[in-house]
């Protein structure tokens, strides 16, 4: 007696294209049409800048898009129409610490809010929230005001400092960072911590070893709206430092309001400016894109 064995084949394309046809929520021209529209929304300004900084100023003045005339020395007459080579310098050393302690510090307090529990636990993470609904315009004379009375008191110098600006920056990104790490941490599972604490491992060392390098996602996502936060920020700045101290924002700031004449502005170095400081954002997004991916979806661990 023999029996004979059916096997069934699913086609792979069909399979594929089922689950396609589930997922999509929007049909595949009106997918590409709106991608293609995002697309032109973000290269529009993007264009406009880059075509602006090569041509001269009289053609951007009467509107022109396309350069009529090539003009690549405003690049080079930007670094000493404006200081904005200590501006970068400046902005890269302060935001780049503030991204890293950031980083540093708001992986453990989150991890210790998200694993244990104790008194005041649930009001630190609801004032972790509430801080981010402070504008910031509100907190800047008092921030002027503290700095100024420690200043008076200890007779140091607050007011133009690198780290006068370190630490207000850190005091608004840090509970962004933390909460960003406590929306992660959340996500990773449990079951790794407690078999390293079965092995013997401590608490710290649980911490280095397990949820560290779990959490690199999350930690880059924090670091980087860190930084950026810094990078962005004219309102602080423009109080807080001095000529020596002055970061990039405000000398592109400063720089723009002095143009306010009745002359024809620098319209090619003003953009050739901003296209400069907008390099080292365009590159940390570059270098670290697979960890924003990750980091973004809070919780990449499953």
């Amino acid at each position: 007696m023999s029996t004979t064995t059916t096997i069934t084949t699913v086609n792979p394309r069909r399979r594929t294209a089922g689950t396609s046809h589930i997922t999509r929520l929007l049909p595949r021209p009106l997918l590409i049409a709106m991608n293609v529209l995002l697309c032109l929304l973000v290269a529009g300004p993007v264009s406009y800048m880059l075509f602006a900084s090569v041509n001269s100023d009289v053609a951007v003045a009467k509107g022109e898009y396309w350069p009529s005339e090539l003009r690549l020395d405003n690049y080079l007459k930007v670094w000493s129409t404006i200081d904005l080579g200590t501006g970068l310098i400046n902005s890269l050393l302060i935001c780049g610490a503030v991204a890293i302690v950031c980083a540093a510090v708001a992986v453990s307090m989150a991890w210790v809010l998200v694993r244990f529990t104790f008194v005041g636990r649930v009001t630190i993470l609801r004032g972790l929230l509430g801080l981010q609904s402070v504008p910031g315009t509100l907190m800047l004379l008092p921030v002027f005001v503290m700095f100024s009375t420690l200043s008076a008191t200890l007779r140091i110098p607050t007011i133009g400092t690198h780290w006068s600006v370190f630490i207000t920056y850190l005091t608004f990104a840090l509970p962004f960072s933390t909460w960003v790490m406590v929306t992660y941490i959340r996500g990773l599972p449990r079951e790794l911590e407690e078999a390293a604490r079965m092995d013997g491992a401590s608490n710290f060392r649980v911490l280095t070893r397990i949820v560290l390098p779990l959490s690199w996602p999350g930690i880059v996502v924090s670091a980087i709206f860190a930084f950026l936060q810094g990078w962005n920020d004219v309102l602080f700045a423009s109080v807080m430092t001095n000529r020596e101290s002055r970061t990039a924002a405000v000398a592109l700031q400063i720089f723009g309001a002095t143009q306010e004449t009745g002359t024809v502005p620098l319209y090619g170095q003003m953009m050739a400016a901003s296209l400069i400081c907008a390099v080292p954002v365009v590159v940390l997004y570059l270098v670290f894109q697979r960890y924003l991916v990750g980091g973004l979806t809070a919780g990449g661990v499953k």
